[in-house]
């Protein structure tokens, strides 16, 4: 049997064979270097060191040396100088504007092909969380992968309802953490990493369940691996037949978020779920999907964006902790688009034509909550001021549309929520977890969700 015909391409330090039939192997820092040669650029900038504070690079702590711009693109302003002064204008006009560019230079486009999936659950497991019955299922959202056999890619979720339920319930998805990492992968500096602390209490899975509400927990690396190694495969890699993005394609983040919208077609077709009362969660990188989702994905109804930091809702041109170069730098880029690298040079983040505060902005009207941690106990990498900025300037957007803003402007002190708007923030007192801050969200989200009535 001949053996189909490849042509061999050059692609910087990999070569790979177009339409070979296994994906191209690369490490991540063969395919970030292939970047950097296909975007001409000969050098990036370092990232913040968080580990030296006396090296040239050292991760910035000072509030004063923060903000080295001071400007930021307006979310109501469009490309051609005219102002948004109408609803309509906003969706018709200015919003596509912002979505292009995130595609183009942030986060990536998604691929007109991408195939379908076809979903699976598993027969009901009953069971009990603290003192609350509970019906579990495990899903498998199977992609179809006719055009490249060589890579099976799976959705992997469980869902967990109240067994008393008297009918469909709101659902909270959160993007949820595996501790599962090829040896492939590029860690960041440990001491760069917040750790996580968990809550004195019930879990948020109790407290959810007490609410009469359920939650399904969505593993986004059963789909797409969180390093550049795996971008040849999982969703990515498929829609791609095992080839390296170009510059354009997307990224993780906008992967993990293409697999909570694949998720919703499985839980509008599901009679435990009340499809139209649906939340989205995440922390940390998590956090920075959930950002992305709520901002692509309109059926989510509400969002709670965990200490989502660089590449989240924080304030991108603002130096302070994670910089833009961090997550360009080979460890991170795989979460964003290949043109993103352009801007740790040699571009700067000041030439970024839209910040974070314009991802906030793509979630109106619907309801936001952003969460941080203590700045004694998280600590400052992931920048608390950017978060709650990036909600603080989406504010013009959602007052637009007709709804509220966070209506400060100054950060406000530890376990003081801010919640009386469609665009919520609050500072926890613990670290590296949205733990402390679930009953001040589900008390937020049930202004949109009527809790339902449930057997005493």
């Amino acid at each position: 049997m001949m053996k189909r015909a490849a042509l061999i391409v050059s692609l910087g330090v990999a070569t790979v064979a177009v339409g070979q039939t296994q994906p191209a192997r690369l490490t991540n820092a063969q395919d970030h270097q292939r970047l950097l040669d296909l975007l001409g650029i000969k050098e990036l900038r370092p990232g913040a060191n968080p580990n030296n504070p006396t090296a040239p690079n050292a991760a910035n702590h000072d509030e004063a040396k923060a903000s080295p711009y001071t400007t930021l693109p307006d979310p109501l302003v469009c490309l051609d100088g005219s102002v948004v002064k109408t609803p309509e204008q906003w969706w018709t006009k200015r919003r596509p504007e912002i979505v292009e560019l995130f595609d183009r230079e942030i986060y990536g486009r998604v691929p007109k092909n991408v195939p379908a999936v076809k979903w699976s659950a598993s027969p009901i497991t009953r069971g009990k969380t603290g003192s609350i019955a509970t019906a579990t299922r495990q899903l498998t959202g199977q992609v179809d992968n006719a055009a490249f056999p060589a890579l099976s890619v799976a959705i992997e979720a469980t869902i967990v309802t109240p067994a008393d339920a008297t009918g469909p319930v709101p659902v909270v998805v959160e993007f949820a953490f595996r501790m599962r990492r090829p040896s492939t992968a590029t860690s960041r500096p440990a001491a760069s990493r917040p750790q996580a602390s968990a809550p004195a209490g019930p879990t948020w899975q109790e407290q959810v369940l007490a609410h009469g509400w359920g939650y399904v927990l969505l593993y986004p690396t059963s789909y797409q691996a969180d390093n550049g190694a795996g971008l040849t495969e999982g969703i990515i890699g498929l829609t791609n037949k095992g080839q390296p993005r170009g510059v354009e394609d997307w990224g993780a983040l906008r992967a993990w978020a293409w697999g909570a919208s694949r998720l919703i077609d499985y839980l509008e077709a599901d009679s435990a779920v009340d499809a139209k009362r649906l939340a989205i969660e995440g922390l940390s990188r998590f956090g920075k999907a959930t950002a992305v989702t709520m901002a692509y994905e309109p059926r989510f109804a509400v969002a709670f964006i965990g200490s989502s930091g660089q590449g989240g809702v924080k304030i991108a041109r603002r130096d302070f902790g994670e910089r833009v170069e961090n997550v360009a730098s080979d460890a991170e880029y795989h979460w964003m688009a290949g043109n993103y690298l352009k801007y740790a040079g040699p571009l700067t983040p000041n030439d970024l034509p839209v910040d974070a505060h314009e991802l906030v902005a793509l979630c109106a009207p619907r309801p936001v909550f952003i969460s941080v941690g203590s700045l004694n106990v998280e600590g400052t990498w992931i920048d608390a001021v950017g978060n709650f900025l990036g909600g603080v300037h989406a504010g013009p957007v959602y007052e637009l549309l007709g709804r509220k803003g966070l209506g400060v402007s100054q950060i406000p002190a530890e376990q003081v929520g801010l919640t009386d708007g469609d665009i919520a923030f609050r500072m926890h007192e613990g670290g590296h977890t949205t733990g402390p801050n679930w009953p001040a969200f589900i008390n937020f989200a049930d202004r949109y969700f009527a809790r339902p009535t449930m057997p005493r």
